[in-house]
């Protein structure tokens, strides 16, 4: 196991370099700059930029950047008055990661018993049902449910507060309140997607001859089921565990937007717009060590669920 964490820990360095080298290129082409602005002269847009080190050549900027970053340093806000970035983005990183967990706890909670469900009702009025409601779920985009569920729980009924993001300083419930609507539109289109995996690998494993034969020694189904199959139908769940992830990180930009959560999401929208080369530079390397992070832990999963697994990796 130890191998495994080793060797995908040393892919992490090529990645990095080929995502920071993208996104920072792409950046700098884009028109226009973090000091543009019909009232401000040239001369001091070219201060400004001297200033900031954007005069240089673009090579120059990446590797003073990547010196930086070696010391765990971001550099600061081009437009926040010279601010570190990390006293923006570490705060917001924290909301981001809560409401992370929060939809990724409400999907697998959702998900996986549904899967598991339709699967031991396979061809009934259940599965269907099942079934059909998970492809509503994919079908429809966080960016329509999010509004549909603020219009209705928290405008109609009043159930639930207008969008905002609660602490735990507040009470327990009023933090959680606040939560329950973002982490139901960022995880309910995975949710249903993992009750789809979990049905078609539940029903594969299910026909395998281990578990015709627990059946013929007279266990019960939902024996056979739970404890005999269901822990080799998890591995294509735990496969889908990296990208669930990054769609978590994506998904929660448009979230955020909506409920009008202090997260990374809504630094990353406005620091593109505003061409905050620091702030956008930063928010891409946390995503993608979270994204590396979370694919290391689906590789020591592998190992957990069939040791047979590291002996080929």
């Amino acid at each position: 196991m130890i191998q495994v964490i080793i060797r995908r820990l040393f892919w992490f360095i090529p990645v990095f370099f080929v995502v920071t080298v993208i996104t920072f290129v792409t950046m700098h082409a884009l028109p226009g700059g973090p000091f543009d602005s019909d009232k401000t002269p040239p001369a001091l847009i070219e201060q400004m930029e001297a200033t900031f080190g954007l005069s240089r050549p673009i090579h120059e900027q990446y590797f003073i950047w990547l010196s930086n970053i070696v010391r765990l340093r971001f550099g600061p806000s081009l437009v926040a008055r010279g601010k570190p970035v990390e006293s923006f983005l570490l705060p917001a990183l924290w909301v981001s990661m809560q409401l992370g967990i929060m939809a990724l706890i409400f999907a697998l909670s959702v998900g996986l018993p549904a899967g598991v469900f339709a699967a031991m009702k396979r061809g009934s009025w259940q599965d269907r049902s099942t079934m059909f409601v998970a492809i509503l779920g994919v079908s429809i985009p966080a960016i329509v449910l999010g509004p549909m569920l603020y219009w209705l729980f928290s405008l109609q009924l009043g159930w639930l507060p207008v969008a905002k993001w609660g602490h735990l300083s507040d009470g327990l419930w009023s933090y959680l309140s606040h939560a329950i609507l973002p982490a139901i539109t960022l995880g309910a289109g995975l949710s249903a997607i993992i009750a789809r995996l979990t049905r078609a690998s539940l029903l594969q494993v299910l026909g395998d001859d281990y578990v015709r034969t627990a059946r013929a020694k007279g266990l019960p189904r939902r024996v056979v089921t739970v404890r005999h199959a269901l822990r080799n139908s998890l591995i294509p769940v735990v496969t889908y565990m990296g990208p669930l992830a990054a769609a978590i990180l994506t998904g929660s930009l448009i979230v955020e937007q909506i409920f009008a959560i202090p997260g990374m999401g809504r630094f990353f929208v406005t620091s593109i717009s505003s061409r905050d080369y620091p702030m956008v530079m930063a928010v891409v390397v946390i995503y993608a060590l979270i994204i590396v992070i979370v694919n290391l832990i689906v590789d020591v999963l592998y190992v957990l669920i069939d040791p047979r697994i590291s002996h080929v990796q």
